[in-house]
């Protein structure tokens, strides 16, 4: 595996003066993101298929062992503040249960019969997304959950940074972000890291965007739970509005501080009328604006 070969450039880095240990290291976080460029269709086609799942009210499902794992919890967690995803319709599959989130549950990856009854005891189905990651590609936890979930119906994901590999093979869309070697052999916190944490945000903010939570380039599905959000979903109003903050304060309180129909009410239509037309618009506010 790529991700596992030392990089004889970098055999005595520990002697390296300090700076040029640094300089090579930052170097190989940008070549992880050049890695992604060659995937940018993959990402859009999976983000695309995920969407039309998803509108159908199914949930994400985020699976991985170690770094990955972690990576792949955070990208999930941070949905529900950012796009007020609901936290029902996510699932957070990690090789050794929460507690590998701050230490290492060792041999846990290995156990695919453990990753199998997760998936089935969460009820993975037809209309979930299942998205597994893995820098090697051949996690027998993350290759077991994702042909688990495959078998039951759901639309899978793999990223990984190995190409032609199991995990890869065996879903629906496939991402690889071949980083290759390592400054330090065999740490993929470092470049394969990187370029999975590029993945999934640039994924998941893709499929929010198809599940019609931005309009505008502004997150209109924000969860205003602090009072900077609660200021900025109240400038985000009044703009697509285009009206005054009391009127766009107003608004937010006939909405029970729920922005997308805020900024209908604000536009002229009744709480009961605003509530209807995203529902006809499968909660996509540019298309229960458009609508005569």
């Amino acid at each position: 595996m790529s991700t596992e070969t030392p990089d004889p450039r970098f055999a005595d880095v520990e002697r390296w003066p300090t700076i040029s240990a640094v300089e090579a290291m930052l170097e190989g976080q940008l070549a992880a993101i050049a890695a992604l460029k060659g995937q940018t269709d993959s990402i859009a086609t999976a983000a695309d298929a995920a969407a039309t799942r998803l509108r159908k009210g199914g949930r994400i499902v985020y699976v991985g062992a170690g770094t990955s794992g972690r990576l792949a919890v955070q990208d999930g967690v941070e949905l529900v503040p950012t796009y007020n995803w609901p936290p029902e319709r996510l699932v957070f599959l990690l090789a050794g249960g929460t507690e590998a989130m701050t230490r290492s549950v060792e041999g846990a990856e290995d156990d695919a019969g453990k990753a199998r009854a997760e998936v089935l005891a969460a009820s993975v189905g037809p209309d979930d997304v299942l998205i597994s990651v893995a820098a090697s590609g051949r996690t027998p936890y993350a290759v077991a959950a994702l042909e688990a979930a495959r078998e039951n119906g759901a639309l899978t994901i793999a990223i990984a940074n190995n190409p032609s590999t199991p995990l890869l093979s065996a879903a629906n869309h496939a991402i690889v972000a071949d980083t290759g070697s390592e400054i330090v052999a065999g740490s993929t916190r470092m470049k394969a890291g990187t370029a999975q944490k590029a993945a999934l945000n640039i994924l998941s903010t893709a499929i929010m965007l198809r599940c019609g939570l931005v309009y505008r380039g502004l997150m209109v599905n924000m969860r205003a739970s602090n009072e900077k959000l609660r200021h900025r979903a109240l400038c985000m109003v009044a703009t697509l509005a285009e009206t005054d903050e009391d009127r766009a304060a107003d608004a937010l309180a006939r909405a029970d501080n729920d922005l997308r129909r805020a900024v209908l009410i604000a536009r002229g239509f009744s709480p009961q009328d605003a509530a209807d037309r995203l529902a006809r618009a499968g909660g996509d506010l540019g298309e229960a604006l458009a609508e005569p």
